[in-house]
């Protein structure tokens, strides 16, 4: 009976991180197009800072208040595109003292300016909005404000958005093609007694006397839209500053001494990741675990923690060798992010697996910093058990559409494999100056596989577009032909190239292997002889 529990609780929680994911559609609105598009009144301006001043009345699950954005015309325009979903008011939008015209397509607000605004140029609007945002039944795998209270009866507010949306609670342009140059700041006033954690650092607070108190945060780096958060609650801070890095730490009063204990792992955590990715990206806007109502997201310098303080993810293991047991799953991942998906960041979510495929393997990384390279493959293998391989792992471009959740653990073991293709030494190197040429920039898959291609020295197209663009994985065939035995790679993307280490006899040897048949040398009585070592290359055989 035992097992069986176990295994359904495993599955629940497979199906759980899988659940961030869009429901597949074979077809999409107009409101997809909006959201996920880059249609001209998108790419005639580049955002350089938001400023963003709010009140969330939590009796009225209410927000109101502005968003200063702060932007840089690429073209000669008139006209731009802001966003704001359709339940959320808006009251008006200012420029230069006065009001603007604007018209709302759905999510779109789309602003008319008196004259035409120059190519080059700098200009600021102010953007009023009022409503009650969307609430949340299941944070963070659907999209919204968590309104909750915690042990003591005290309000605990939340917000997450991926995918979903941050326009959901701010006007914003909602594309992940876009970042504030020049990062942002965030100020929510709150019920007195309460505290609102923001991304990046506190500059302060005020007692507005109106029976609210509002904190002020700033974000000094470019930010994701999703990233940009709040978390209002009964908070205690503790922190520290280690090896010039500041370390935040805000959590609930009740949890303060179990907080001290547990988040020690984020120490040989911060040596592993800053070792093996490069420095922390966000060092001007320190590092924060911040406690959430639900379970936790990647949000940049406030990354949202709400594990219960569980080793594995809420207690289970992910990989069902008990090596998932070893490390906090939220506090690891989330903060993984930092590097992979809130410094590199894919430009459109179709390309999500740019985000998730790299910071899961980074779950890899920790566990060979801490434990060894044998407990790391272990993991890395045991957790294929929850590949799909239903759906492609690139999703559909400019409709607001992700891929598989198979980015996770497919996107994983294709880096694993891909390590092991390129070479132990050699993957260290080129995966550090990947996250150092891309840092703080917006890509996209080319742009990841020219990267590796060219620091390699290797063609690996068709072993990414294998693993990403098809459900199949590459399948090894042996066959016996005359007194020879020979090899080839059964893949639906043509001219496929992988080499891969056999174990022939006890020895291990390695074979380039294409769609054609390759002759395998060495002495080979029967196939019982070869075995491919599945143990790092996720392949069927």
């Amino acid at each position: 009976m035992r097992k069986i529990v176990n295994f359904l609780v495993i599955l629940f929680v497979v199906n759980s991180v899988s659940a961030q994911l869009n429901v597949p559609k074979d077809f999409f609105t107009h409101r997809d197009t909006l959201q996920g598009g880059l249609r001209v009144e998108r790419t005639c301006f580049d955002v350089q800072r938001y400023d963003l001043n709010i009140k969330v009345d939590i009796d009225r699950r209410a927000i109101e208040g502005f968003n200063d954005i702060t932007f840089k015309t690429v073209e000669n325009t008139a006209k731009i595109q802001i966003d704001l979903f359709e339940n959320l008011k808006v009251d008006s939008i200012i420029y230069n003292s006065k009001k603007l015209n604007f018209k709302r397509d759905e999510i779109a607000t789309f602003i008319d300016f008196p004259l035409v605004l120059q190519k080059g140029n700098e200009y600021k609007i102010r953007f009023y909005y009022s409503g009650n945002p969307v609430v949340a039944k299941r944070a963070p795998w659907d999209g919204g404000f968590v309104f909750t209270k915690d042990g003591n009866g005290n309000p605990w507010v939340a917000v997450a958005c991926q995918g979903f949306g941050a326009s959901c609670w701010y006007p914003v342009k909602d594309s992940q093609s876009d970042e504030p140059d020049r990062g942002a700041s965030i100020k929510v006033a709150v019920p007195n007694g309460l505290m609102n954690v923001s991304n990046g650092k506190l500059l302060g607070n005020e007692d507005l006397k109106n029976g609210f108190t509002r904190w002020d945060w700033e974000v000094k780096n470019p930010i994701n839209t999703y990233d940009v958060t709040l978390n209002i609650g009964d908070y205690v801070h503790f922190g520290e500053n280690y090896k010039g890095l500041d370390l935040d730490f805000y959590v609930l009063r009740d949890n303060l001494e179990k907080a001290k204990t547990h988040f020690q792992e984020v120490h040989p955590m911060m040596d592993c990741f800053q070792s093996k990715f490069g420095e922390y990206p966000f060092k001007e806007d320190s590092y924060k675990l911040v406690e959430t109502p639900y379970l936790g997201m990647e949000h940049q310098s406030a990354v949202a923690y709400g594990n219960r303080y569980f080793k594995g993810y809420m207690g289970s293991d992910l990989s069902g060798t008990g090596v998932g047991l070893l490390f906090d799953y939220i506090t690891i991942h989330e903060s993984g992010h930092e590097w992979f998906g809130n410094s590199i960041t894919s430009r459109d979510i179709a390309d999500m697996w740019i985000h998730e495929a790299f910071t899961m393997y980074s779950e890899v990384v920790y566990l060979e910093c801490e434990f060894g390279y044998d407990k790391a493959m272990e993991y890395c293998q045991g957790v294929q058990n929850n590949i799909a391989n239903d759906r492609p792992i690139i999703g559909s471009y400019g409709v607001n559409k992700e891929g598989s959740g198979d980015m996770y653990y497919k996107g994983a073991n294709m880096l694993n494999t891909l390590r092991h293709v390129v070479g132990k030494d050699k993957w260290w190197a080129i995966l550090k100056k990947y996250t150092e040429t891309y840092r703080h920039q917006i890509i996209d898959t080319q742009t990841v596989i020219d990267f590796f291609n060219k620091e390699s020295g290797m063609n690996l197209t068709s072993i990414f577009n294998q693993y990403l663009k098809y459900t199949s994985i590459p399948e090894l065939e042996i066959r016996k032909s005359g007194e020879q035995f020979e090899m080839r790679w059964k893949t639906e993307e043509p001219n496929f190239e992988m080499p891969i280490d056999l174990i022939i006899r006890g020895k291990s040897v390695r074979v380039l292997g294409t769609n054609n048949w390759v002759k395998l040398e060495g002495k080979i009585k029967s196939l019982s002889d070869i075995q491919p070592d599945k143990k790092v290359f996720y392949i069927k055989y």
